[in-house]
């Protein structure tokens, strides 16, 4: 399951998504708001698939996963639009036989997540101030 969507995730849905009888695991990395970010107040947050490649590039994430380890299922779900602080901007979820090769997945796949940012990310801070990131800028 590779999904972008403005509505709010739901992590226990994700998981469940991954879940096979073969699975010794599950292992989810869940990304929030946070309250601070650069050191300053956030008001929020807003992603944006400029240009609609942001699924494309999850699934390129999620084959490059596949091709490392043996895992029963991956599952990223993003969500773009204005959120707020607390809010899940993120949820990977890994499904595996193992633990030792979920976590590692998971962690490589939210590695590769920063480090292609699909979306656009925009911070809108208490003082007014913006930063903006990500590959679609």
């Amino acid at each position: 399951m590779i999904e972008i969507t403005d509505k709010p995730i739901s992590p226990e849905l994700v998981v469940k998504q991954v879940k096979t009888d073969s699975s010794g695991c599950a292992v989810t990395y869940i990304g929030l708001i946070r309250e601070y970010s650069r050191g300053k107040p956030v008001l929020w947050v807003e992603y944006k698939d400029i240009g609609g490649t942001a699924e494309n590039r999850l699934q390129e994430i999620a084959s490059e996963v596949r091709q490392k380890w043996q895992l029963n299922n991956i599952a990223i779900c993003h969500r773009v639009g204005r959120l707020n602080v607390g809010d899940i901007n993120i949820v990977i979820a890994i499904a595996s036989a193992h633990r030792e090769e979920g976590f590692a997945a998971c962690q490589y796949a939210i590695d590769r997540f920063k480090q292609f940012m699909p979306t656009q990310k925009k911070e809108t801070y208490k003082d007014g101030s913006i930063q903006v990131e990500g590959n679609n800028i």
